[in-house]
């Protein structure tokens, strides 16, 4: 009687599955509907339907979820690094420009040329005693290091995303640099969070 009631419960919940495979799949392909033709072509029937499959038991979603929530505050930290620098770079030109108008207000004017070649051969010796031009340099040197700092930190992070997605299973996602591919993953994705914000996540079907 156990193992009659086992199989029914078993038999009960592959349909289940199924149904709640049918569903994601639909879902999937009416969201496709709303990409560009060009992606269309490229998202098969065999592709939703692994999709479909990878999100049955709601981990997938979690997992997304957890990955947006780590690129946004890795893209907040860096835009506040960012910002922060340009802050310093802002207060070292008001200083720089202050000191120099200082000096040269202070200045007898028969003695203004010798003092304005006299800060413009100012050594490298600290910030505030840098050249005018050397400063401007030394700014977009630090700005373009930051730069390609922001660069590399977000392509690490994608880079960890689609391993991450990759190892889950999720049908579409490998490591790759490839710009029609990277844009491929992105509509995935988007198709992962549209079908969380219609409530498919939750398992019971909430289509």
């Amino acid at each position: 009687m156990d193992r009659y009631s086992g199989a029914l419960e078993e038999a009960a919940d592959g349909a289940r599955q199924q149904e709640r495979h049918y569903q994601l799949l639909s879902a999937l392909q009416s969201l496709v509907k709303e990409l560009p033709s060009s992606f269309q072509q490229r998202l098969s029937y065999t592709t939703l339907s692994d999709l479909a499959l990878a999100l049955l038991d709601g981990t997938v979603f979690e997992i997304v979820q957890g990955l947006l929530e780590i690129q946004h505050l890795t893209e907040k930290s860096l835009y506040n690094q960012r910002l922060r620098l340009q802050n310093e770079h802002r207060v070292l030109r008001q200083a720089l420009r202050q000191k120099h108008q200082e000096a040269q207000q202070a200045c007898r004017p028969h003695n203004l040329p010798v003092l304005q070649a006299a800060q413009q051969r100012e050594l490298e010796l600290s910030w505030c005693s840098l050249p005018w031009q050397a400063v401007e340099h030394r700014i977009r040197e630090e700005q373009r290091a930051m730069d390609r700092k922001i660069v590399l930190e977000l392509d690490r992070k994608v880079a960890d995303q689609q391993s991450t997605l990759e190892k889950a299973g999720v049908a579409g996602f490998y490591v790759t640099t490839n710009p029609q591919e990277l844009t491929l993953q992105m509509n995935l994705l988007e198709l992962i969070r549209k079908l969380q914000q219609r409530g498919c996540h939750v398992g019971k079907g909430g289509l």
